[in-house]
């Protein structure tokens, strides 16, 4: 059994928003606003019986529409980095906005993450969903094309959020759509993730600037700081002095993913202390992992957060592809929907 409230949680532009609270019978539950597309809270047990948010974010609607990390949205058009905001397709050349000197960042200074998306709920015996849709018209921060968009957010009584994003544009435009929720699995915000353990399916990552753009090379994860290919600390990468990981102060890094199967997971995430575990399946080509290097005191539910005191788990493709012809594509053309999704799961460990 599931249950769904809706309730008002702020209002934008003389736009009523709307907070989601979706229940299982385990009490497990998530709080989803059509505003940005973000998971606001995710409520679970540890194996003690006790329930906390393992979700980063702020403390009410006022907060996000301040500046923050991107706490739990969709991020797009283009999640994570284009370099220099450039990119052509079919040799016509477009800039975007560089809202991240001197480079374009998840999608702009008013990218999907701060839209106020129309939303919808359908449900059946074991989950609910939230159908949120919305368009970005053309050439906005630069982009070409007037892209319609639709995420699926469903929560089941398997504790687990299926994110399933659909797209479709009546020019070609690049396209890389993710969710941005940071994780602390303890369920105290106060600590930082270094205790947590992490697998993750990838065997290289690709090798970055100063300035965490793609060079166009990959790096082999084996015997280095990258390797979680089994269970490792996030602290010791933390704790490294490689010297990509001391430009971006801790993971920022774009992990290529071995298999195409959906169900073999890309990535787990252990707290042992509180026995939960993240689990999480894509059929993307990489992730993300970003440690929260830049918190910076922002603020947060409970006061201001630390730096590491959430993680992110990514499902994306490749930064910067459109200016590389040898990663995987990421062009969307008229005539083809775009579609692509994400599990994540949260269970106790045996």
């Amino acid at each position: 059994m599931l249950s769904v409230k809706k309730e008002l949680f702020g209002n934008h532009h003389e736009q009523d928003v709307y907070l989601y609270t979706f229940r299982n019978i385990n009490g497990n539950q998530i709080q989803i606003t059509n505003y940005g597309g973000i998971v606001h809270s995710w409520i679970c047990a540890d194996k003690y019986g006790h329930y906390n948010d393992i979700l980063l974010g702020c403390k009410d609607f006022n907060g996000y529409l301040k500046d923050h990390p991107y706490f739990g949205c969709i991020t797009g058009r283009y999640a994570n980095r284009i370099a220099f905001g450039k990119f052509s397709i079919d040799g016509h050349p477009f800039q975007l906005t560089t809202n991240l000197p001197p480079n374009h960042l998840h999608g702009g200074f008013q990218g999907l993450n701060k839209k106020i998306w129309n939303d919808e709920i359908s449900s059946s015996s074991d989950s609910i969903s939230l159908i949120l849709t919305v368009i970005s018209p053309h050439l906005e921060e630069g982009y070409p094309g007037n892209l319609t968009v639709k995420v699926i957010y469903t929560y089941n009584i398997m504790n687990e959020l299926k994110i399933e994003y659909f797209a479709e544009s009546d020019r070609a435009t690049p396209i890389n759509l993710t969710n941005h929720c940071y994780f602390n699995l303890s369920g105290d915000q106060n600590t930082d993730i270094s205790d947590h353990m992490l697998r993750i399916n990838a065997k290289k990552i690709t090798i970055t600037d100063k300035n965490l753009i793609p060079t166009g090379n990959f790096q082999a994860v084996k015997d280095s700081v990258f390797d979680f290919t089994d269970f490792r600390s996030i602290a010791f990468g933390l704790q490294s002095d490689d010297e990509s990981i001391r430009q971006a102060k801790g993971y920022d890094h774009n992990f290529v993913l071995d298999s195409g199967d959906f169900y073999m997971p890309a990535a787990v995430a252990i707290h042992n202390k509180s026995g939960r575990r993240l689990t999480v399946f894509t059929d993307q080509p990489a992730i993300q992992l970003y440690t929260g290097n830049w918190l910076n005191n922002v603020d947060g539910k409970l006061g201001k957060y630390r730096d590491y005191a959430g993680f992110c788990l990514e499902t994306q493709h490749f930064p910067d592809s459109p200016n590389h012809a040898h990663f995987p594509d990421t062009i969307l053309r008229p005539g083809i929907e775009f579609y692509s999704k994400t599990i994540y799961k949260i269970d106790l460990t045996a």
